[in-house]
C-alpha cells in the first residue's frame, strides 16, 4: 500500500458521489483520516462505510458549502481540538439549468455559482486557516473543462468554473510563501451521477467530443488529485491540470 498520506487529516466536500467519493477513498487507503463532507450525510456515511470496510479512516460531515456557517461548522468539526488540517479537495458542484445566457432565472444563476464559485472560495476561506495552524498543506480545487472552454447553454457553469480557476490561482500567490499549494484539476466529462440519465444520444455526443474515445472514470481524476496533493508535487502551485482526454487538444 502507498501510505504518502500517512497521519494526514483531509477534507473533501462533494466526498458522497463521482471525484469526491473516489477521492475521499484513495486518500483513505494511501494513510489519510478523511473528513468525507457532502449536504447529503447519509451517502456521505455510505462511503465511511466503505472506506472502513478496505482498513481506512474517515468520517461523514454535513456541509452545505453555499452557506458560510455550515461552511465553518463542518471545518471547526473536522478540525476538532484546533489541530489543524494537511490536505483539502473541493470537490462540490452542479452544472444546474442548461439554458441561453439572457434566459436565466437570477435564482438559477446564483444557485449555479454560489455552489461552484462561492463554495468553493467559502470552504478554502475556512480550510486555508486551519491549514495555517499546521504550518502548510495543499489544497486542490475541481474545476472542468468549462474553466477554459464552453458550450451552449452552459453560461453560468463556465463562468463559475473559469471564476474557480482564477481563484485557484490567486489564492496560490497570496499562500506561496507559507507552505500551501494550491492548484486545481480540470476533468472533461467522467463518468459520475450529475451527467447520468442522458439520452443515448446524447451521451454518443459527449464522447465524441473526446479525442480517447470514451469519458473519465472518477478513479482516474483522484488519482491526479492524490498526485498533486502528495510530496510528488512539491514544486505545483497555482496550476491548471487538464485531465480531458484530449477535448481541449482538438
Amino acid at each position: 500500500m502507498n501510505c504518502d498520506f500517512e497521519g494526514k487529516l483531509a477534507f473533501v466536500t462533494g466526498a458522497a458521489s463521482g471525484i469526491g467519493a473516489a477521492t475521499s477513498k484513495l486518500l483513505a487507503a494511501r494513510g489519510a483520516r478523511v473528513a468525507v463532507a457532502d449536504i447529503n450525510v447519509e451517502a456521505a456515511a455510505e462511503v465511511v462505510n466503505e472506506i472502513e470496510r478496505d482498513g481506512g479512516k474517515a468520517f461523514a460531515i454535513r456541509i452545505d458549502v453555499a452557506d458560510p456557517a455550515s461552511v465553518d461548522e463542518a471545518v471547526t468539526t473536522a478540525t476538532r481540538g484546533g489541530q489543524g488540517l494537511d490536505l483539502a479537495v473541493n470537490a462540490a458542484g452542479i452544472t444546474g439549468t442548461l439554458t441561453p445566457c439572457a434566459n436565466f432565472t437570477l435564482d438559477d444563476w446564483q444557485r449555479i455559482v454560489g455552489i461552484n464559485l462561492t463554495g468553493t472560495f467559502l470552504c478554502m476561506r475556512a480550510q486555508i486557516a486551519a491549514i495555517l495552524r499546521k504550518g502548510g498543506g495543499a489544497i486542490v480545487n475541481v474545476s472542468s473543462i468549462m474553466g477554459s472552454h464552453a458550450l451552449p447553454g452552459a453560461s453560468a457553469y463556465a463562468a463559475s468554473k473559469h471564476g474557480v480557476e482564477g481563484l485557484t490561482k490567486a489564492a496560490a500567490l497570496d499562500y506561496a510563501k507559507q507552505g500551501i499549494r494550491i492548484n486545481a484539476v480540470a476533468p472533461g466529462y467522467v463518468d459520475t451521477p450529475m451527467i447520468a440519465g442522458r439520452r443515448p444520444s446524447v451521451n454518443d455526443m459527449i464522447v465524441a467530443m473526446h479525442p480517447i474515445g470514451r469519458i473519465a472514470h472518477p478513479d482516474e481524476l483522484a488519482k491526479v488529485v492524490a498526485f498533486l496533493l502528495s510530496e510528488d508535487a512539491s514544486f505545483v502551485t497555482g496550476s491548471i491540470h487538464l485531465a480531458d482526454g484530449g477535448f481541449s487538444a482538438v
